[in-house]
């Protein structure tokens, strides 16, 4: 429990962080670009310090033992095939990342830090379809009860008087939700099938991945880069990687239909209790609803 609490802590950090930025009217894109490049610098200083590079050995070629993976379910790639596949799954899904830290601090700007934050929660919802198509991982009724709702709490986030006029829905709360589902696919494609070990080269990998394109759009948009925005980054990018290095560490010692659920409603709740008090900031009626089911869909959807 005491890592699962430092895991909520530092997601909700992240939210609120993104929320005084946006206040503050700083570049979006420098603060990504720091935060990705203080957290491919701690991953890259972990693997060292770990020495989870050294004594590692080719016993078998990665192709041989990935295919082993299509005839035993319970098949776990060795450290030489964990440390490619992490190299592989990051390089691939760094960009999700990025885009969904990106929609994350512009559904802040537009949203509010509560229902974004609420919205990027249910980002897991990704990662199940995912399993029911790929691994066959099909969902009890109630989690399928905690599916619909979680839909029907996305619709009532949408839904206003301009939106029902002008069919003028919200695109940056509708893509936060898809990249930061497929952020979360990421980690649970790369544990699916390689050690947790190796975890370290697989945050590198997708962090480094990430700022490449964060620093790409960074000198793209020409905008001034302050030293504010480069701290602020770096102040992201330790709460961004730890949330995902506490959570591995939970579900060690937790099962994970109890983590999931605690992590999930633990951080919306914390993050909209930070958006009150730090920012003042209301939740329209709506969106209290919209909130209350998304907690109540995420523990059915984790049960």
């Amino acid at each position: 429990m005491f890592y699962l609490s430092l895991a909520i802590i530092c997601s909700a950090s992240i939210a609120l962080i993104f929320k005084y930025t946006e206040n503050a009217k700083a570049n979006r894109y420098v603060i990504t670009s720091a935060n990705y490049f203080i957290a491919f610098a701690i991953s890259l200083f972990m693997i060292f310090s770990r020495g989870l590079l050294s004594g590692v050995t080719r016993e078998v070629s990665f192709a041989k033992d990935f295919s082993l993976l299509s005839s035993n379910n319970d098949h776990i790639l060795s450290p030489y095939s964990s440390i490619l596949w992490g190299l592989i799954v990051g390089g691939i899904f760094g960009s999700f990342f990025f885009l969904s830290f990106i929609y994350y601090q512009k559904s802040i700007k537009e949203n509010g830090v509560g229902i974004s934050g609420t919205i990027a929660k249910l980002g897991i919802l990704i990662p199940m379809i995912f399993s029911i198509v790929i691994w066959k991982e099909f969902p009890s009724t109630i989690q399928w009860v905690g599916i619909v709702l979680s839909l029907v709490s996305i619709v009532i986030v949408n839904l206003s008087q301009k939106s029902l006029e002008k069919f003028d829905f919200k695109p940056a709360i509708i893509l936060l939700f898809i990249f930061g589902g497929m952020a979360e696919f990421s980690n649970k494609f790369y544990q699916k099938y390689a050690l947790n070990e190796y975890k370290d080269v697989f945050l590198f990998a997708l962090f480094f991945v990430a700022f490449l394109i964060s620093i790409f759009y960074t000198f793209k948009e020409k905008s001034a880069i302050t030293k504010k925005d480069i701290l602020t980054g770096f102040v992201v990018g330790i709460p961004n990687l730890f949330s995902s290095y506490f959570l591995i560490l939970a579900l060690a010692t937790l099962k994970t239909s109890v983590v999931f659920p605690i992590y999930s409603a633990g951080s919306i709740v914390l993050i909209n209790i930070g958006g009150f008090l730090l920012f003042k900031e209301k939740i329209a009626r709506k969106n209290k609803v919209a909130i209350i089911l998304t907690i109540i869909a995420l523990v059915l959807i984790n049960l």
